[in-house]
């Protein structure tokens, strides 16, 4: 039974509408980074295996590639893995992403988070956190498509900025 509800609640990740926990972590500079320094806005976790393999590498193109859309929208754009500032900052200088690659070696913002990781591997899953400008998870992405996930989560991001019909 407790086998159930702990793979249960890994693979769903936390519930919509509830407040996302607070972290902090290096970025691919070594600066800390902390999702308080984004009171307000819209920010996309999204979760990878390893830095510069292929379906990684088609995320965070596809994520750069629209990162003007994001900027339009408010939103900021964090991603998370388990490999140290030094290969985040290669995968990012080689790729040109416009976003920071934050550093979670022990998988302690996983954990908090409700991602899940790769048994045996023990990386991170390919799922992402969508956390709302009032720090509520708006959306959590158990099952991410890396060529769909940057439009998929767009479409959230400008369907809840969007004005009410009238």
């Amino acid at each position: 039974m407790l086998f159930s509800v702990l793979f249960s609640a890994s693979v769903a990740g936390l519930p919509p509408g509830s407040p996302v926990p607070a972290f902090s972590a290096p970025n691919q500079d070594g600066k800390t980074v902390s999702l308080k320094d984004f009171s307000g806005k819209p920010v996309l976790i999204y979760f990878y295996p390893k830095d510069d393999t292929p379906g990684c590498t088609k995320e965070a193109c596809a994520l750069r590639d629209r990162f003007s859309r994001f900027q339009k929208a408010g939103a900021i754009i964090l991603g998370v893995s388990r490999q140290d500032a030094a290969s985040h900052r290669a995968f990012r200088e080689k790729y040109r992403l416009p976003f920071d690659l934050l550093t979670d070696k022990d998988g302690d913002i996983a954990k908090a988070l409700g991602v899940g990781t790769v048994p045996i591997i023990g990386v991170h899953k390919r799922q992402s956190l969508l956390v709302g400008a009032d720090g509520k998870l708006a959306a959590f992405y158990g099952d991410v498509d890396p060529e769909k996930h940057a439009d998929e989560v767009l479409a959230q991001i400008e369907k809840a900025s969007a004005p009410p019909a009238h």
